[in-house]
């Protein structure tokens, strides 16, 4: 039973259909089979005791069995497959067919059996004055009333079996052109599953029925989600441009703000040791501000899906740049490189050294002293591939794909020491941002010293 709940509705129908159409045709059948043995089987008895009858009555005017011809009762028995005897009261036989048998005494109540399938009527043709009374015995098997009425139950069974196959085939057939709007409104959900469009609609049914209704409802329940949809993506697209924006135009003063610091710094040269701390935290925490402004400035125009004008830059350049600028804060970590030069790409100079540069720091940053960090630079097969590895402690298991989220950080002993505590958690997320607008891909791994290892793909100008 629970396996056909299982069943999809079409099938469930089919077979309750042919259920039903079964227990409706077996009882007709077995109605219609007990009335048509039943009267077989009366035929036969009436047939059985009507030809007995005759044969008395025609023994009877004749002038004794002598006076019917034992050739006619012969013929008679041949022509019906049966038996006639001629005794007395004694059961002494007077004139018998050769086929007949042993049927007992004569017994003119009724028809009685004799042997296993033979029924028997005895009825009185007179009285001879020297043998008593004499019976006219007259005998016929069952066999053909057996074998019409098995020929009968097997055509009903039949009858039975195919009504049941068509009722199923009928039912299957119904409950297809039955399920066929449901279809169409499984097809379309699938569709909007799969691409999660809201603003496709659903078929509508021509008949006014519960379907219809259904099908009704849910192009209703689409419209409102495409309308919500709508208005969620005008509201983040405003955010993201305010946010863009507002990186944008923070970068202005905070350029300023830098600028008088450092003025500030040279002019306290001399000033107390007090007031040169208060200059240089002041210089610290208005660099960190510039660089995070920055950093947002990046990953908004990315969701903006602002870029600006690509122009042809040589990747290997821009390598190197960034190889000496992490250089002077990497004092106590090994760095080398292995850049393969002329990797000419189509893209943002300073976005593609904001890359390098945060894969490098990254991996300075998140390492304990002492690590190698190795910069790879190669082309192949029309990309441009750039592997920073190192041989630390490498990534936690299950952070390949979660590094790359924004504010997401380490909880190593490594990133609880880095230098100075300056990390944002966006330094990866740029990675990926950027590398995603030129066209390319990022992914993280295990180096084969068994550190850390990022690997960034960005297709070639002019491949």
């Amino acid at each position: 039973m629970a396996s056909l709940r299982r069943q999809p509705v079409r099938i469930r129908l089919a077979i309750f259909s042919g259920a039903l159409t079964a227990v409706i045709l077996i009882a007709f059948a077995i109605v219609v089979g007990r009335l048509v043995s039943d009267r077989i089987e009366a035929d036969f008895r009436d047939d059985l005791q009507g030809t007995a009858v005759g044969l008395a009555v025609a023994l009877r005017n004749g002038s004794g069995p002598s006076g019917v011809s034992r050739d006619d009762l012969k013929q008679i028995a041949m022509a019906n497959h049966a038996e006639i005897r001629i005794v007395d009261q004694n059961s002494n036989v007077r004139f018998q067919t050769p086929n007949a048998s042993d049927l007992g005494p004569p017994d003119t109540t009724g028809i009685r059996q004799a042997g296993a399938s033979v029924r028997v009527s005895s009825q009185l043709i007179g009285v001879n004055d020297l043998a008593g009374p004499l019976y006219v015995q007259y005998a016929q098997s069952r066999a053909s009333v057996e074998a019409t009425t098995s020929r009968l139950w097997l055509f009903l069974g039949g009858g039975v079996l195919v009504g049941t196959l068509l009722a199923v085939a009928a039912g299957m057939t119904v409950a297809n052109r039955a399920m066929q709007p449901i279809a169409a409104l499984t097809g379309t959900a699938r569709r909007i599953a799969g691409t999660r469009d809201p603003s496709m609609r659903i078929p509508q049914p021509k008949s006014d029925d519960e379907v219809a209704e259904l099908a009704r409802t849910l192009d209703e329940m689409l419209r409102e989600l495409d309308a919500a949809r709508t208005e969620a993506e005008t509201t983040v697209k405003r955010q993201r441009e305010f946010v863009a924006d507002a990186s944008h135009e923070l970068r202005t003063p905070l350029t300023s703000i830098l600028a008088n610091l450092e003025l500030l710094e040279s002019a306290l040269a001399e000033a107390g040791e007090d007031e040169q701390a208060a200059a240089r935290s002041a210089l610290r925490s208005s660099k960190r501000m510039s660089r995070l402004v920055g950093d947002l400035l990046i990953l908004a125009r990315a969701d903006a899906g602002r870029r600006d004008e690509p122009v042809e830059c040589d990747l290997s350049v821009i390598a190197g740049e960034a190889l000496d600028e992490v250089r002077p804060v990497a004092e106590d970590h090994r760095l080398s490189a292995e850049i393969e030069p002329g990797a000419e790409i189509q893209g943002n100079p300073d976005e593609l050294h904001r890359l390098l540069l945060n894969l490098l720091e990254n991996a300075v940053r998140h390492t304990p002293a002492g690590t190698r960090v190795e910069m790879r630079l190669s082309r192949h097969n029309g990309s441009a591939l750039i592997e920073v590895s190192d041989d630390g402690p490498g990534l936690q298991e299950g952070m390949e794909r979660q590094v790359f989220e924004r504010f997401v950080r380490g909880a190593g002993p490594a990133d609880r020491q880095s230098a100075n505590g300056d990390g944002t958690g966006l330094g990866l997320s740029i990675v990926r941002a950027v590398a995603v607008a030129h066209g390319g891909e990022v992914r993280a791994g295990r180096s084969g010293s068994g550190g850390a290892s990022f690997t960034v793909s960005l297709p070639l100008a002019g491949d």
